[in-house]
């Protein structure tokens, strides 16, 4: 995943700018005490993030790797 498509999925997943916020506020002990912004930004692997975000908020195991499934087709994911 790159970082491109872990935003636009934290943007899908989390629309009208909910997933900024969270990205910003939440912190995960997963990703040694940083929110999610943080640990992109210290380099962390934007796939190990996004995984510790789909983990804390309770997202279906779909929802891994949401950057491979085509934009038009994630409604079946729901």
């Amino acid at each position: 995943m790159r970082e491109s498509e872990f935003w636009n999925a934290v943007d899908w997943v989390f629309p009208h700018g909910r997933g900024k916020s969270l990205t910003s506020d939440l912190v995960l002990s997963s990703l040694g005490d940083r929110s999610p912004a943080g640990a992109i930004d210290d380099g962390v692997d934007p796939q190990e993030v996004w995984i510790a975000v789909c983990d804390a908020m309770e997202l279906p195991q779909a929802y891994h790797y949401l950057h491979r499934v085509k934009a038009d087709e994630r409604e079946r994911l729901i």
